[in-house]
């Protein structure tokens, strides 16, 4: 056993859709002091990221959303990524033993930037299958963390062509069985709306605009424990 695998627990700061004030503001330093990463599941400008990331000073892994604007401007000119984050888009990646990939955007309903159809969605997906493999033989397990913007067909996802949910998401999670699933796009109104669903061996979970996890991670699996979020009472079906 790697010393990293060993049992433990990880808080993340998951974040999307939604620049939330007392985030950004001196406030998030103290009230999420004891995080150990963030994740953004898009819709979020690069500065509101980069600025939880330089106030707390944890790593940021990302995926960009369907509004992400492409470029914003700075001292230096002009930017396309977050300083300082990784972009999971097609990637998987590994840290302090806990296994992650992402897919970035939403199905494609305009001619706007970080859209794709059905099977465009299938091609991402299926980009990450081999390192998904490899993970399998080298950790016991393919993924524990699967990360995107939109959510999987049929999980949290709203009948109008901008909100669908990919299937492709949905055969990845039911074949590959990561731990949880954290995606933001669908916006919460409603008290009683789902946001965490079970699914096979899955958690789904939609993170918007912002929810705080503990992830208690034995050798192979782990189970996720709500700390904080941005709703009371966050509906599980």
């Amino acid at each position: 056993m790697c010393p990293d695998e060993r049992a433990r627990s990880l808080r993340v700061l998951t974040l999307s859709d939604e620049v939330v004030k007392f985030i950004y503001s001196p406030a998030v330093r103290e009230r999420f002091a004891d995080v150990d990463l963030i994740i953004g599941c898009g819709d979020l400008p690069h500065w509101y990221l980069e600025y939880v990331v330089s106030m707390l000073n944890r790593p940021l892994f990302f995926v960009r959303g369907n509004h992400t604007c492409v470029t914003e401007y700075s001292e230096t000119g002009e930017r396309a990524v977050e300083h300082g984050g990784v972009n999971l888009h097609r990637r998987v990646v590994r840290y302090r033993g806990l296994l992650m990939a992402g897919v970035e955007g939403s199905v494609r309903y305009n001619r706007g930037l970080f859209q794709y159809t059905q099977a465009e969605m299938w091609g991402h997906v299926i980009r990450l299958v081999p390192a998904l493999l490899r993970n399998r033989l080298s950790y016991g397990r393919y993924l524990d963390v699967f990360v995107t913007h939109a959510p999987p067909w049929g999980i949290h996802d709203q009948p109008d062509p901008a909100h669908r949910g990919i299937k492709a998401f949905r055969w990845l999670v039911r074949t590959f069985r990561p731990a949880v699933h954290f995606h933001g796009h669908s916006h919460v109104y409603r008290p009683d709306t789902a946001t965490e669903t079970l699914f096979h061996a899955t958690r789904v979970v939609n993170t918007y605009p912002y929810l705080e996890t503990e992830l208690e991670l034995p050798t192979a699996r782990f189970t996720l424990r709500l700390i904080a979020g941005s709703r009371e009472g966050r509906s599980m079906r």
